[in-house]
C-alpha cells in the first residue's frame, strides 16, 4: 500500500488547517498513524488519492446505509444540482422529507430541518428549555451529543452531579446546567431527579448508544428513565442521529416501542450530506419560531441538495426494507471476525452495526477501554489497512454494514483479514 500522495496532502494540510484536519477523529491519532485521503467511494469501497482500495467498514460513521455513491443518490443529487443548489427559502423537497420522516415516526408532529447533529441537538434542547420553563439537562456518561457547549459535559467528583467541563474554552456557567449520570444505574438517575428534579427541562439520551462502543440498554432501563422523566415533569429527547432509519424505519424508538416528546435525526436522513431534523410533539414544536418564543435559524437549513438525497434514501428504505438482511450478514460476519480473525476479542452488534473489543464486555456502560487496548485495536487497524480493509481510525467507534456490503463482500474482507494475520 503506497500512501505517498497522502502524506504530501497531510503534510500541506498541517500549515493550513489545525492538526491538518477538519473533525478530530479524523487525525488517526487512536491509530497512530498519519490520515489517508480519499477520492471516491463505490458501494461498499473507498478508493484513496494513491490509488488504494478498501473495503469500508466506516462508512462516514454511519450515514451510507446504501453504501457510497448509490445510482438513485446521485442522480437526485445531479438533478437538483442542475436546478439550484441552494434557495434560502422554501421549496417542495423539504415538504416531501419531512413527510416521509413522519411517516415513520407517527407519534410525532413536525420537523424542523438543520445541517448537523449537534445543531438538531441544540434545538432539541432550547425547545425543551423553552416549553418547561427550566435550565437544566440530564444526559448520560458515555454518550456523545455533538459538540455544543453545554453537552461537552463530563460526571463531576461523583455521579449525578453537577458536570465539568471536557473541553477548554466551555465555561462552567454553562456545564453547571448539566447533570450527568450514569446509563446501567437506574439509582443514579433517581438521585438526580430527587437533586434537581424541579429544574431539569429534559432527559437526551442515545437509545443505542453507538459513539462509546455499541450498548444495547434493556428495555426495562429505557422504560424507567421516561418513568422518571415524565414523573418529574422533564421532557424526553431521543438522540436518534446514529440510530434514526439504522436500526428500523423508526429508528431505536420502534425497536424499543417507546414514544419520546422530541427526537433528533441526522446521518442517513441526509444520505451522505449536511442534514439533520429535530422532530417532535405538536406542543413541543408550537415553541420554534417563528409560531412561538423559541429562536432558531439557519441559511442552509433543509438544503435542496440534502434533501433530494435523503429523499432517495428515504425512499429506497421505504420501498425495500432492508434491515431483515443487513441483521443477517451482519451477524454472519461479526461471527467469523470472532471465530476466524480475532478470537481473543469480544464482540457487541445490532442490526448492521458491530464494535469489537479488545476486553470482555462486562455490561458496564460506558466501557473501559484501557491503553493495552487502544494499542491492540490500533495494531489490528494498521494490518487491516495494509489487507485493504478500513475500520474507524478509533477504538471507540462502531463499524457499519450497507446493502452494498454482500455476503461475497464481506467474504472477501475476512479472507483479506486472514491475509494480513499470516
Amino acid at each position: 500500500m503506497k500512501t505517498d500522495k497522502s502524506q504530501e496532502l497531510f503534510l500541506r494540510a498541517q500549515s493550513l488547517i489545525p492538526g491538518g484536519v477538519n473533525s478530530p477523529v479524523r487525525a488517526f491519532k487512536h491509530v497512530g498513524r498519519n490520515p489517508i485521503y480519499f477520492e471516491r467511494g463505490e458501494g461498499p469501497y473507498l478508493i484513496d488519492v494513491d490509488g488504494n482500495r478498501y473495503v469500508d467498514f466506516c462508512s462516514s460513521f454511519g450515514p451510507l446505509i446504501l453504501g457510497h455513491s448509490h445510482p438513485k443518490v446521485v442522480e437526485a443529487i445531479i438533478d437538483q444540482a442542475s436546478k439550484a443548489t441552494t434557495f434560502g427559502a422554501c421549496h417542495a423537497k423539504e415538504v416531501k422529507l419531512a413527510e416521509l420522516i413522519l411517516k415513520n415516526y407517527p407519534y410525532l408532529d413536525q420537523v424542523r430541518l438543520l445541517n448537523s447533529g449537534t445543531e438538531a441537538v441544540m434545538t432539541a434542547i432550547r425547545v425543551a428549555r423553552g416549553a418547561t420553563g427550566r435550565p437544566k439537562i440530564l444526559k448520560f456518561e458515555g454518550c456523545y451529543h455533538g459538540h455544543s457547549d453545554g453537552l461537552l459535559a463530563k460526571s463531576g467528583s461523583g455521579v449525578a452531579e453537577l458536570a465539568e467541563s471536557s473541553s477548554q474554552g466551555v465555561p462552567d456557567s454553562i456545564v453547571k446546567e448539566t447533570v450527568v449520570a450514569r446509563y446501567d444505574s437506574i439509582e443514579t438517575v433517581e438521585k438526580a431527579f430527587k437533586q434537581f428534579g424541579k429544574e431539569i427541562a429534559a432527559v437526551i439520551i442515545e437509545p443505542i448508544p453507538a459513539n462509546e462502543g455499541l450498548w444495547v440498554p434493556r428495555q426495562a432501563q429505557l422504560e424507567e428513565i421516561c418513568m422518571l422523566a415524565k414523573l418529574h415533569g422533564a421532557l424526553v429527547i431521543f438522540d436518534e442521529v446514529i440510530s434514526g432509519f439504522r436500526f428500523g424505519l423508526s429508528g431505536a424508538s420502534g425497536f424499543y416501542q417507546l414514544k419520546p416528546d422530541l427526537v433528533t435525526l441526522g446521518k442517513i436522513i441526509g444520505g451522505g450530506l449536511p442534514l439533520a431534523a429535530c422532530v417532535g410533539t405538536k406542543h413541543c414544536m408550537s415553541f420554534l419560531a417563528p409560531m412561538g418564543p423559541v429562536y432558531q435559524a439557519g441559511t442552509l437549513s433543509g438544503n435542496p441538495l440534502a434533501t433530494a438525497a435523503g429523499i432517495a434514501v428515504l425512499t429506497e428504505l421505504i420501498s425495500k426494507p432492508p434491515y431483515e438482511a443487513l441483521e443477517k450478514r451482519t451477524k454472519r460476519f461479526v461471527a467469523r471476525l470472532k471465530e476466524e480473525i480475532l478470537p481473543e476479542w469480544d464482540f457487541a452488534q445490532l442490526g448492521s452495526v458491530f464494535w469489537m473489543s479488545r476486553s470482555p464486555l462486562t455490561g458496564v456502560f460506558p466501557p473501559e477501554i484501557t491503553s493495552e487496548d487502544k494499542k491492540a485495536y490500533a495494531k489490528f487497524f494498521g494490518s487491516a489497512l495494509e489487507a485493504g480493509v478500513y475500520f474507524a481510525p478509533s477504538p471507540f467507534e462502531v463499524g457499519f454494514v450497507s446493502e452494498a456490503h454482500t455476503e461475497s463482500v464481506l467474504d472477501e474482507t475476512i479472507e483479506k483479514l486472514k491475509a494480513c494475520r499470516q
